[in-house]
């Protein structure tokens, strides 16, 4: 087959119509001016995703945060950790479960946050910028807030398709499998 047909048939054309695909495209794009404009050292995206969340939801878990913001639940363990450390954020027991980690913004939290805000709002609108004029943009945020929702009411919609899939049993090293209990006769009407 020439090479031309098959970059047709499954190579380019089939990336340009992966909503997948484009959408992971466009999230490099997004992120690239994101750097952009916030420079090296200052706070990356997410890290203004969960400011962000945290100030609009003083005492916040970190359970609430990753449903918030979308991140992982150990990518945001992860980062709350480094944010603290960093005097962004504060951790302590939540009030209402003392099982869980609540977390406030710092007095620092807050001015990279207001720092950050004009930041991000002139990334977005660069971004949006590149979509064009007329109500794409309004439509395009208002699709991708759709998708988002959609995406959160359906809790499988979020787990890679690894995690919704019945995993096989394994076996650890030096352990015999457990026998399968069988069914008495009694109890088997076949």
């Amino acid at each position: 087959m020439a090479k031309g047909k098959s970059a047709t048939k499954g190579g380019v054309a089939a990336l340009d119509r992966s909503p997948s695909h484009l959408l992971h495209r466009a999230l490099q794009r997004a992120l690239d001016i994101y750097a952009e404009g916030f420079g090296e050292g200052g706070i990356t995206q997410r890290q203004f995703a969960v400011l962000a969340a945290a100030e609009a939801r003083a005492g916040a878990t970190q359970a609430d945060l990753v449903r918030i913001t979308g991140i992982d639940r150990s990518t945001l363990a992860d980062m709350a950790r480094r944010m603290i450390e960093k005097g962004l954020l504060e951790r302590e027991r939540s009030a209402l479960d003392a099982r869980a980690n609540a977390v406030r913004l710092t007095e620092a939290g807050r001015a990279s946050l207001e720092d950050a805000r004009p930041k991000m709002a002139a990334a977005d609108a660069r971004l949006l910028k590149l979509i064009g004029g007329g109500g794409r943009r309004e439509s395009f945020v208002s699709l991708l807030r759709d998708l988002v929702k959609a995406g959160a009411e359906d809790p499988a919609a979020g787990k890679p398709a690894k995690a919704r899939a019945e995993k096989p049993a394994t076996v650890k090293a030096g352990k015999k499998p457990k026998k399968a209990k069988k069914k008495k006769a009694s109890q088997d009407p076949a």
